[in-house]
């Protein structure tokens, strides 16, 4: 009986200890996923020692922390959309924006541990939206080409089915088949098309949230060029021709001289003349023969 008083003891001394009654701060749900236009309940629990008026804030996670909860108040965003319960945080009405991280701190001077916090993330899900099809107008037989399907503001990201005619493009991939289809990315990629790939062609986005969206059917036309034997030799044909018509052409105009420059053409035009020899006065002989005798 006397060891059992003494571990009785050590106990009631251990729970009364500073470190035992510290303040702490949990949540019972980590992960909150809700539908957009719903409320999302954002959890945050807390027990203290000593203080009795614990300060409580809420804040968003990000490239910048911002206040959602401080001084007894919402602020921003949050303003007149929330509620608290004394540290349980209610968004109503909830979109794609306010999905984040979200850290409840907790401040309790007067306890041995007086700062306490969780994180919370919420994930707002959003149904599918109506893609944008990329399906081209015409392409050339023989050639590749690649159709897009895109719907960037689906949460959780969609996936892609892509319809012929109203009849699904199976995403299997065979030998045999003509195309390829990326069902994450949304994109119907031909190898080669050919006549019989012409048709309407339209794409659907779906994932677990809501039903599916799908956008307009486009028409894709394939035409085809036939390149027989005899057009490929009249081809060649043509372009030796208009080559050699081209040859003869400059060696004529060499030969007559219109393609000479202007500097030859003017080569005899710009020849000098000797200057004409000085003309002499006669007084000047007149003076010499004198000053002779």
């Amino acid at each position: 009986m006397g060891k059992l008083h003494v571990l009785s003891f050590i106990l009631v001394i251990w729970m009364q200890s500073p470190v035992f009654l510290s303040l702490s701060v949990s949540t019972s749900k980590v992960m909150v996923e809700v539908h957009e236009n719903t409320d999302a309940v954002l959890s945050c629990e807390f027990k203290t020692d000593k203080e009795t008026n614990p300060r409580i804030e809420w804040k968003k996670k990000g490239k910048e922390i911002t206040f959602v909860y401080f001084d007894k108040k919402f602020s921003g965003s949050f303003a007149g959309r929330a509620k608290i319960d004394g540290a349980t945080v209610t968004l109503h009405s909830v979109t794609q924006k306010d999905s984040g991280v979200y850290r409840c701190e907790v401040s309790a001077p007067a306890d041995h541990v007086n700062l306490g916090e969780v994180n919370v993330t919420l994930n707002v899900l959003v149904p599918p939206h109506t893609p944008s099809c990329e399906v081209p107008s015409s392409v050339i037989s023989g050639f590749g080409v690649e159709l897009h399907c895109r719907d960037k503001l689906s949460v959780p990201p969609p996936t892609y089915v892509w319809y012929k005619d109203n009849q699904v493009l199976s995403i299997t991939h065979s030998p045999d088949s003509s195309y390829s289809v990326d069902p994450g990315k949304g994109t119907l990629k031909f190898k080669s098309v050919s006549k019989a790939d012409s048709g309407q062609y339209r794409c659907e986005a779906t994932n677990s949230v809501g039903a599916p969206k799908s956008c307009v059917a486009h028409h894709m036309k394939v035409i085809e060029y036939q390149l027989t034997m005899t057009t490929m030799i009249a081809g060649a044909v043509g372009l030796f021709l208009l080559i050699l018509m081209c040859c003869l052409g400059v060696c004529l105009c060499h030969r007559r001289g219109f393609c000479q420059n202007k500097e030859q053409k003017g080569g005899r035009a710009n020849i000098s003349c000797p200057p004409p020899p000085p003309i002499r006065n006669p007084q000047n002989y007149k003076h010499t023969q004198s000053f002779m005798i």
